[in-house]
């Protein structure tokens, strides 16, 4: 059983939106009502329907850091945005089309970094299109808890990414030598795109997003050698 704990006036949660209008009503409710993060920053992605709207109703009620970009930049640029803008230690990052969002999730996502088990916690939704436990693309997850210090030096690169956003933080820690876990939220519902659009259009955005991943790990590759190189550099003079 998780131990939880308070994270009150320690973490922030970061949500970015593009085109989630049927959506994110319920996932900042979700996530506020959690009561379990100090500052909620909800980056509006240069949204073409009324997602910008529906996030400026709620801040009516709800105390949320509301950051409306005039066009579309990329999930890498939103997510960096989030993170420059974020007040706390810890973030976690949360998908905007997920919903059954709880307390419990939000402290398994980030128990093992507060608690020094983990530099990066991975959440795996029950509910999606493949099963957590055979997932190959587990490691792309959205739903992710991590310090804000080990992210600043690479929130330039995240900017450009795009949806190699996920692969760039991955080579990052990977590079870094961090520890990364992975954990399973039960009765968290992750939609796939075919669900949320057209058959054409996910397809689409399925080639769209392979293409960024590729690219960012092509042009990072060079980043995680010269890192790891430098490392048993550092451990071969210190046992000389």
């Amino acid at each position: 059983m998780i131990k939880h704990i308070n994270m009150k006036l320690k973490s922030t949660a970061i949500i970015c939106a593009y085109n989630e209008q049927k959506r994110i009503a319920r996932i900042l409710n979700e996530v506020y009502e959690t009561h379990f993060f100090d500052e909620i920053i909800v980056i509006n992605d240069g949204s073409k329907d009324n997602t910008g709207e529906l996030i400026k109703e709620f801040k009516k009620t709800g105390d949320i850091v509301d950051v409306q970009l005039p066009r579309n930049k990329g999930k890498g640029f939103a997510m960096a945005k989030g993170a420059e803008l974020a007040s706390n230690k810890y973030l976690v990052f949360v998908d905007a089309d997920l919903s059954n969002f709880t307390t419990e999730h939000a402290n398994k996502l980030l128990t093992p970094v507060v608690s020094g088990n983990a530099d990066m916690v991975l959440g795996q939704p029950s509910k999606t299109l493949i099963r957590p436990e055979i997932n190959p693309f587990k490691s792309l997850s959205g739903q992710r808890a991590l310090k804000k210090i080990d992210i600043l030096p690479i929130l330039k690169k995240m900017e450009t990414v795009g949806y190699g956003v996920e692969t760039l933080i991955n080579m990052h820690f990977k590079a870094k030598n961090k520890v990364v876990e992975y954990v399973y939220l039960k009765n968290l519902a992750h939609p796939t795109k075919f669900k949320k659009t057209t058959l054409h259009k996910a397809i689409i955005e399925f080639i769209m997003e392979g293409y960024q991943i590729v690219v960012t790990t092509f042009s990072n590759t060079i980043m995680a050698v010269n890192l790891t190189k430098d490392r048993v550099l550092n451990i071969l003079s210190i046992n000389n």
